[in-house]
């Protein structure tokens, strides 16, 4: 659609039975059909540098974490960079596709899968809302309410609410704060979540040192 210049920004592709779903890392997204959320949105954040571009993942995992307050355990986290979770279970996972021209973002395809009333994966860290809450939830009305959130967020961002974002972000992240294990250059280490910069790069206090990572450079142990 976009090839073809078809696509308007806020156009939603929704399906309920995604065949070749992809997630980070090169990895498949398990759905079984008709039982979760599986969309793409446009959008078109001209107004972003490349440099501001995890503003936007930012954004969207927010929207969806606010999508889900008052529909499941206040468990629920951002992990770093954007996967949804409930405790150490993936309950969500988004994909953010972006074209560039020159120095800004030109537009973006953003993938959201989000389990709702599957109650068994192949993959065993998988969860959803139904094993969460124990009862099945209205798929459309969960949708209507995800879109809203995103607009509210994006809005944001397009209000150039950078620090707000970021602030808001920081507050529901994942082991934020705390002392966890790594594997870093395949060795385990102790580390603490102190923030993230510019770029959206990951920073991790270690021993002495403060260390910034980029995605695939450190792995949750």
């Amino acid at each position: 659609m976009l090839l073809k210049n078809e696509a308007i920004e806020g156009c939603v592709v929704i399906t309920d039975h995604q065949t070749a779903g992809r997630g980070q890392r090169g990895n498949t997204w398990e759905a079984e059909p008709d039982k979760n959320i599986t969309l793409s949105l446009i959008l078109k954040p001209n107004f972003l540098t490349i440099q501001q571009q995890f503003y936007l993942t930012m954004s969207v995992s927010l929207a969806v974490l606010d999508t889900l307050q008052g529909v499941a355990p206040d468990i629920i986290k951002i992990k770093w960079p954007n996967d949804i979770v409930a405790g150490d279970e993936k309950l969500a996972g988004i994909l953010i596709q972006n074209s560039i021209s020159g120095a800004y973002l030109q537009h973006s395809v953003v993938g959201i899968g989000l389990n709702v009333n599957q109650k068994k994966f192949t993959y065993p860290q998988a969860t959803s809302l139904a094993n969460l809450c124990n009862r099945e939830f209205n798929r459309t009305a969960i949708t209507e309410k995800l879109l809203e959130q995103i607009e509210k967020r994006y809005l944001e961002l397009k209000s150039n609410q950078l620090e707000k974002i970021k602030f808001a972000y920081l507050q529901v992240l994942y082991r934020y704060q705390s002392s966890f294990q790594y594997e870093v250059d395949g060795q385990v280490v102790e580390g603490i979540i102190v923030g993230i910069d510019a770029i959206g790069r990951l920073a991790v206090q270690i021993k002495e040192d403060l260390r910034y990572f980029n995605f695939k450079e450190i792995v949750f142990v």
